[in-house]
């Protein structure tokens, strides 16, 4: 996400580290860059002209203190800029009243149905909810089965009328979401063109029956700019509350993303990061505009352990880590927190530096991870305490008793010794950012 266009902006600031002082000479090549960076990730081109400008005459207009370094105050702008064009604020789901109904809505095969599986999976972990999922797509072959299989993987329920017509289904569904105490009631509806007077027609009718509290548009972000007029004709036709960005997980150049506010007030809400149905994450402004920098995000980190990693065993890690005691045991409890939170590769991109330490590009396998765990675990309790007595005698039977060769066990080692240093810096506050 956003990873070609936060390399060129991150090469562009790096190349005023070291002037004395700002001026409109030494910024020129570094907007210049930026601009570039944007236009190419498929930023609107009078988005990225304002945003230039902005960043440009506040650059100029600042009296820098002896204290800051300019690329320092530079770097400061951009970051504050770049928040100001996502939205600045994070508007977050509806979910504080005793009964919800929220509509999703988009054209075809931008995510809708599994975004509905991510959204009642979500507010049933954080808000204990007790969500209902409604299947209104009675066009789309096997729409309706794909939800049911959505639900059925969550255990969720899906409230289902065959192929009669929408506007019946919602108005049952939610007579049955009264009745079996479901206060969330999410409706899926059907794929279709901005344009298309008729579909559009319907949509007009069930949010006059269902008086949604949220109607959110679900944009694939493969679309580029495409997405904006999609947005207007849609927001034209009903009261959008927001939009959820799909596939950014994917090849995406992310330069929606910098529209979509701007340009037409609708605030983004969430962006799917993968495609299993806790893929969903919370778009936060600041936070984006950090992991664009490479300054990393580690409050969504934190807020992923918190909802996975029992709480006993992150307090003792802690000590550990502030005694500089860390071990292979804690390597592989470690080992086994991460991947609890998901894919291994998309948490190292949200770490302070991680392009330019080169984590960006690694993609981890599944069974890289069952395979460290056999290495430890064919070590003694004692190797696992001191792997300083590691030598090769130990590693030829450690190879042979995990099924691995001694070059991986090796390669472990460099891995615990790489992390437990991290773990020392991050303990005692020397962790850096990239600039």
């Amino acid at each position: 996400m956003f990873e070609y266009m936060g390399d060129r902006i991150s090469n562009a600031i790096k190349n005023i580290k070291g002037m004395g002082r700002i001026t409109e000479e030494n910024i020129g090549d570094a907007i210049r860059e930026i601009k570039m960076a944007l236009l190419e990730a498929d930023v609107n081109y009078e988005v990225v002209k304002e945003f230039t400008t902005n960043v440009k005459n506040k650059a100029l207009g600042m009296d820098v203190s002896k204290s800051l370094k300019p690329d320092e105050v530079f770097i400061k702008l951009v970051k504050d800029e770049l928040v100001s064009l996502l939205g600045s604020d994070y508007v977050p789901l509806v979910t504080d009243k005793k009964f919800t109904c929220i509509m999703l809505v988009g054209l075809q095969g931008s995510g809708k149905t599994t975004t509905c599986g991510k959204i009642a999976n979500l507010v049933r972990k954080k808000n204990s909810k007790n969500p209902l999922l409604v299947a209104c797509d009675v066009y789309r072959p096997a729409a309706i089965d794909q939800l049911c299989e959505v639900g059925k993987s969550l255990g969720i329920p899906v409230f289902t009328k065959g192929k009669e017509d929408p506007r019946v289904i919602v108005k049952e569904a939610l007579e049955y979401a009264k009745t079996n105490n479901n206060d969330y009631v999410i409706i899926d509806t059907a794929g279709r063109l901005h344009v298309d007077e008729e579909l559009m027609n319907e949509l007009i009718d069930i949010n006059e029956i269902a008086k949604p509290d949220e109607i959110i548009l679900v944009i694939d972000a493969m679309m580029g700019q495409d997405a904006i007029n999609v947005i207007r004709g849609f927001n034209d036709k009903l009261p959008l509350t927001g939009a959820i960005l799909t596939k950014m997980d994917g090849d995406t150049k992310g330069g929606v993303a910098l529209s979509v506010r701007h340009l037409t007030n609708i605030p983004i809400k969430f962006v799917g990061d993968s495609e299993k149905l806790d893929g969903l994450s919370p778009f936060y402004p600041e936070r984006m505009a950090e992991r664009i920098l490479d300054m990393g995000d580690i409050l969504s980190i934190a807020e992923k352990a918190e909802s996975v990693i029992d709480e006993d065993e992150a307090k003792d890690l802690t000590r550990k880590m502030k005694k500089g005691s860390y071990d292979l045991e804690d390597f592989l409890t470690n080992m086994k927190q991460i991947r609890k939170l998901g894919p291994l590769e998309n948490i190292l991109k949200m770490l302070p530096g991680a392009r330019n330490m080169g984590l960006n590009n690694i993609n981890i396998d599944p069974k890289d991870m069952a395979h460290v765990e056999a290495i430890v675990l064919s070590m003694t309790p004692y190797e696992r305490r001191h792997p300083e007595v590691l030598k090769a005698s130990r590693k030829i039977r450690i190879a042979k008793g995990s099924g691995r060769s001694v070059e991986e066990v090796n390669r472990l080692l460099k891995q615990f010794e790489m992390m437990k240093d991290m773990m020392k810096k991050m303990s005692s506050g020397n962790f850096k950012m990239p600039f």
